[in-house]
């Protein structure tokens, strides 16, 4: 079995993830759960000959300094697969993300186009995408540079490790550096994006104090910079990145924050009951003169209470977001207590002899 073919078997399954190891059956992640395995592997010497016909020079020497690398390739014209490449037990394993390329909406995507299309709006600050690994934020954030490439004249900079999902320049222009390819760092790209005239800035990932000087930086200088973050909701969004920080650069940063701080936007994806499949749950946070004041006075405490109470502003919490899903009978009540952070405070929510069993 070729990597095409499984390609092909990812798409008609509907697979997220594909899972190819030496000496194993090929394993595919259909929504939530790893299937069992799919057909004959590879021994180690197949895995090693897979490697080498899918990598060029650089993924080559990314291999052997640092035994891991990540490539992106195309199928066919709807889909594009991100390769990841690394060791175990000094032989090569190779994980498969499926991206499908089609041009979605919000509303498509079960999203909330109200909010997001609140964010794409702003002319500057920063705006955060959390949530863990494959529960959409790739697909969210390319929702969104979708809609302003659809709706606005602007110079959207994308800083990618590796491209994922590419566009058709609409209204916008659209600029995607790969790094490793296309730029050595994050931090060199947004150095150098000053003269680049962006209007939008895309990173697919803050994980350090340098990259995320950097992109507050080109906020506070009128740049709507749009990034992810590992995190599980508000809360941790902003403690994440201020964590980045030094003790006595905290406030400083604290007080950024208050200012540039556009929004957060947390995902969960969620198994659903209506059909196969999954949907999103989602936290939103927008910056509220309260929200602000939290955020200034390092009272992050009091932001949950505040994100409840404050629908007027655009926000939601998880808990209201999965008790509508509940109510529309898309997930199960004991499903929304399952992916709930405030279990007490859901059952509040949901009457319990007509949900739960």
């Amino acid at each position: 079995m070729n990597l095409k073919e499984i390609f092909k078997i990812m798409i008609e399954k509907n697979a997220s993830d594909a899972f190819i190891k030496g000496n194993n059956h090929i394993r595919m992640r259909t929504y939530t759960e790893v299937s069992l395995p799919l057909g004959r592997g590879y021994n180690n010497k197949e895995m090693a000959e897979l490697v080498a016909g899918i990598t060029g020079d650089r993924e080559r020497e990314e291999l052997r300094t640092k035994k891991s690398c990540e490539i992106a390739i195309h199928y066919e014209d709807r889909w594009r697969f991100r390769v990841a490449i690394f060791y175990e037990k000094d032989n090569p394993v190779i994980v498969l993300r499926r991206i499908d390329l089609k041009s979605v909406s919000f509303n498509e995507l079960n999203l909330p186009s109200k909010i997001l299309e609140q964010f794409c709006a702003e002319r500057r600050g920063l705006v955060l995408i959390s949530g863990m690994t494959g529960s959409g934020k790739s697909t969210t954030i390319a929702a969104m540079l979708e809609f302003i490439n659809a709706n606005f004249g602007k110079h959207i900079l994308t800083i990618e490790e590796p491209i994922e999902f590419t566009f058709e320049e609409k209204k916008s222009i659209i600029n995607q550096r790969g790094l490793g390819r296309d730029v050595f760092t994050y931090n060199d790209a947004l150095r150098q994006s000053v003269i680049h005239s962006p209007d939008v800035i895309y990173i697919s990932n803050i994980r350090d104090r340098d990259t995320c000087y950097a992109a507050l930086s080109a906020a506070e200088t009128g740049i709507l910079v749009v990034s992810t973050v590992h995190s599980i909701n508000a809360v941790s969004t902003v403690e994440r990145i201020i964590n980045f920080f030094p003790a006595e650069e905290r406030q400083f940063i604290f007080t950024q924050l208050s200012l540039l701080l556009k929004g957060t936007f947390s995902l969960r994806l969620i198994p659903r009951i209506d059909r196969d499949g999954l949907i999103p749950a989602y936290e939103a946070m927008t910056l509220s003169p309260t929200i602000s004041s939290l955020i200034k006075g390092n009272e992050l405490d009091k932001i949950p209470r505040c994100i409840s109470e404050s629908d007027i502003f655009g926000m939601k919490s998880f808990n209201q977001c999965l008790w509508e899903l509940v109510q529309a009978n898309k997930i199960s009540a004991q499903t929304a207590l399952t992916y709930s952070d405030e279990k007490k405070e859901l059952l509040l929510l949901i009457d319990r002899t007509k949900y739960i069993n």
